[in-house]
């Protein structure tokens, strides 16, 4: 090889070199400012939860469940091949501590006998319909059937298979009430969880158009009579690295969100939504894989682009109802719904980017959404990257071992000790978790998931995002469902 050969590869070798460099630097300062946001969100969130605990006694739950101002709502199930613990489900929600409500099951084509189960746990009878259209929906209402004996709210639709969100829109048109409930049929709520939920619409009627709820994770938890009674964190790694999850991104992070008006995802397994105003913008979107996030969006930019009379509203997050859902118990299944979440993440702010970084849409445009872009979209193709270019730095001698000493600190001793405070706040405000070997699993998640599991759903999240460019089909898979019925739930089964 002559000298100029020689001098050329050197050359390249310097320049790969400094690139790395630069990027390793750039990694660490992108996960300090990711962890970082995490924590004020936190923070945010325990001022919240701190103020709500002192107002706690004063709530007046039960003077709300006797009061005949309390606004009526009614609850949205839609079903698809649920029959295995689909009459717990509504037995259950029927039971709720609330003074008026009904049940609105929307059966979108199941072909397991959902239907035929609840008609013989119910007695339905099939009566003549007329369906309203006050938002559009794609699939046939082929039925309509309600209890033939006794004043039981309960509302059956079956309906030809449209998908979720169609569904949704089907129960809404039949809703005859002023709020509308939207939860998953394989949950589990807490018995004065509409109460809780409805608070708001009842403390500041005129500004309130939505409020979401926390959603535990029911896997390993004692459930009787279709209640959670005991919570108990899941035995299995996956479970438990779920748990962290849901606390820190779901429960703190929404709840942070919330005190500064920025909230953008309340959870389709447990949302409580004004029925004018869902009408209003048209309903569920059935072409968006996550239409339930899609749907806060849009009420956000609606209710923006209103003028100024419409600009004083609040989306709302609660943090004392717990709807509890049932969590994949598979790496496989686990994988399905973050390249479904991450895709819907993706189909949301392609399709709202207007919003982002506007000032004419507050504080949503101008922080929610941006944060949502860097470090929720863009942060599993930083996570690979970073895990690629760090091995490649200390190969190529860019990287020494103080410098990998400082990744690992702000990349993952920082974000374990987020996930810690999450569980204390947790502990403090609720203390869900009554045996302290909980507590110990929960602690065993915070490694977890961040050794192997942020890692995988890092891989999932990336190939969702190219589900979304590639416009690839919508895919929802399935997970098999035990039901309510046992004394604790194993894992979970509706469409993922």
């Amino acid at each position: 090889m002559n000298v100029a050969a020689v001098g050329n590869w050197e050359g390249l070798l310097g320049a790969l070199h400094d690139v790395i460099t630069v990027c390793d630097t750039a990694v660490i300062l992108y996960f300090l400012a990711i962890n970082t946001g995490h924590l004020m969100l936190n923070l945010l969130a325990l001022g919240e939860i701190t103020r709500r605990l002192r107002r706690a006694p004063f709530a007046g739950y039960e003077d709300a469940a006797g009061s005949p101002f309390t606004p009526p709502i009614s609850v949205i199930m839609p079903a698809y091949n649920e029959a295995a613990g689909i009459t717990e489900a509504v037995r259950a929600m029927l039971l709720l501590h609330y003074p008026v409500f009904e049940v609105i099951v929307v059966d979108d084509g199941s072909t397991d006998g959902t239907l035929e189960a609840l008609a013989e746990a119910f007695d339905l009878a099939e009566v003549d319909h007329v369906v309203p259209e006050d938002v559009p929906i794609r699939g046939s209402v082929l039925s309509l059937r309600l209890p033939r004996g006794g004043p039981v709210p309960l509302v059956v639709a079956r309906k030809e298979n449209g998908g979720k969100a169609d569904a949704l829109n089907v129960g809404i048109n039949l809703a005859r009430y002023p709020l509308v409930c939207m939860v998953d049929a394989d949950s589990i709520l807490d018995s004065q969880a509409l109460l809780a939920v409805a608070k708001p619409f009842s403390d500041d009627p005129l500004r309130v158009i939505a409020s979401g709820g926390v959603v535990g994770i029911a896997n390993g938890c004692t459930v009787e009579a279709g209640r959670v009674v005991e919570a108990h964190v899941p035995a299995d790694p996956l479970g438990r690295a779920q748990v962290v999850e849901y606390l820190r991104g779901f429960f703190l992070g929404r709840t942070g969100w919330s005190r500064i008006g920025g909230l953008l995802i309340i959870a389709g397994a447990f949302g409580l939504f004004r029925r004018d105003a869902v009408v209003a913008v048209g309903g569920m979107d059935p072409d968006c894989i996550g239409e339930d996030a899609e749907l806060v969006v849009r009420l956000h930019r609606y209710m923006r682009e209103q003028g100024r009379r419409n600009r004083d509203y609040r989306i709302v997050f609660v943090t004392e109802p717990i709807s509890w859902s049932e969590a994949p118990s598979e790496l496989r299944v686990l994988g399905r719904q973050r390249r479904r979440w991450q895709r819907g993440l993706m189909e949301i702010l392609l399709k709202h980017r207007r919003m982002i970084g506007n000032p004419r849409y507050g504080r949503v445009g101008t922080m929610a959404m941006p944060f949502y872009v860097l470090f929720e979209l863009a942060a599993p193709l930083v996570e690979l990257s970073g895990l690629v270019l760090m091995p490649l730095g200390v190969l190529l001698g860019a990287v020494d071992v103080a410098f990998l000493w400082r990744f690992l600190l702000a990349a993952y001793v920082y974000a374990m000790i987020i996930s810690l405070v999450s569980i204390a706040v947790e502990e403090y405000a609720y203390h869900r978790f009554s045996r302290w070997r909980d507590v110990w699993g929960a602690f065993v998640g915070v490694v977890v998931e961040n050794v192997g599991y942020r890692q995988f759903t890092a891989w999932w999240r990336l190939r969702g995002m190219w589900d979304a460019l590639s416009r690839a089909p919508q895919v929802w898979g399935s997970m098999a469902r035990s039901g309510f019925g046992s004394e604790q739930i194993p894992e979970g089964g509706k469409r993922t």
